[in-house]
Parts: C-alpha cells; sequence; structure tokens
C-alpha cells in the first residue's frame, strides 16, 4: 500500500471518529437542553453508553493501525472536557 493511501485512511478514520465524538456532544447538549439534568441516571446512562462506544472505535482503529493511540486518547480526553464544560454551564443556569 502506498504511503499517500495509508495517509488518507488515517485522516478518513480521525475524522470518522471526530464526527462520531461531535454526535455524542451535540446528543450530549440537546438532552442537557432539553430532557433532562446532569444529574439524572437517565443522563449518565447515556453519556457512559456512548462514550464507551467511542472508547471501543478508537481502540479498534489503532489496532487497525489507521489511528494512533495518542491522537485516540487526545480524542477521548477532548470530548470529556468539552462535556465536562456543557455540564458546569447547564449547572449554572
Amino acid at each position: 500500500m502506498s504511503v499517500e493511501i495509508k495517509i488518507g485512511k488515517r485522516e478518513k478514520a480521525y475524522e470518522l471518529l471526530q464526527a462520531d465524538a461531535q454526535k455524542i456532544l451535540k446528543l450530549i447538549g440537546v438532552q442537557m437542553d432539553n430532557l433532562t439534568m446532569p444529574q439524572c441516571p437517565l443522563y449518565e446512562e447515556v453519556l457512559d453508553t456512548q462514550m464507551f462506544g467511542l472508547s471501543r472505535e478508537i481502540d479498534f482503529a489503532v489496532r487497525l493501525g489507521v489511528v494512533r493511540a495518542d491522537e485516540g486518547k487526545e480524542l477521548l480526553s477532548s470530548l470529556e472536557r468539552q462535556v465536562s464544560a456543557l455540564h458546569e454551564a447547564s449547572t449554572r443556569k
């Protein structure tokens, strides 16, 4: 496989993971704005399930060699920080 194809697949894999992370962030934002409070068990269940699913996607991509482990960890950490910021903003309302 050529280097260009490998780089293209790496970039595509990372873009897909970023898109999934953004979907989670949007889902959590909508849930916090309209449905439940962060202390609600339903909120916690949705968040835990979505974050676990993304972590498994990242792990799979790392094992395939299409995403570096440090990139995956940073993506997950970034999402956790953004969710935390949403949580803080909703509790200030």
